[in-house]
């Protein structure tokens, strides 16, 4: 009788592990996802052309190939140095919240429809490489 027991209580122990192995497998499938669409990840922008000075102190300017314009910025380039040399620099998009639009539209005015369309956007600049020191027209 108590091998019987012993056998039926093994049986039970076997049954109640598996039962907890997928509920707690179900836990934490659930709590997995928080994590990795934390950030957007942003993609690298590259445009070589002439580097030219823009409208305010700390902000400059790059007409890529394609005709489009950036507004470039940077913390970390040292972008004064090379203005009037065509380069190729490399950054990140940025997106520029309301404020930022407004007060770029204070100290620059209100641009023509045919600016904004060749505008391309604004980019912070991680990397620069010098191309030539003059700009060919």
């Amino acid at each position: 009788m108590s091998h019987k027991i012993t056998r039926l209580s093994c049986w039970l122990v076997a049954a109640l592990v598996v039962s907890l192995c997928s509920v707690v497998l179900q836990a934490q499938e659930t709590a997995a996802p928080a994590t990795p669409a934390a950030k957007p990840v942003h993609s690298k922008v590259t445009v070589t052309g002439c580097l030219q000075k823009g409208d305010s102190p700390d902000e400059f300017a790059i007409t890529g190939k394609n005709g489009k314009t950036w507004e470039l910025r940077s913390k970390t380039v040292k972008l004064d140095e090379h203005v009037g040399h065509t380069v190729t620099v490399t950054g990140v998009r940025h997106h520029e919240s309301k404020a930022e639009e407004a007060k770029e539209e204070k100290t620059e005015g209100k641009e023509s429809k045919e600016a904004e369309a060749r505008e391309a956007g604004d980019l912070r600049v991680m990397s620069l490489k010098m191309v030539s020191e003059s700009c060919k027209k």
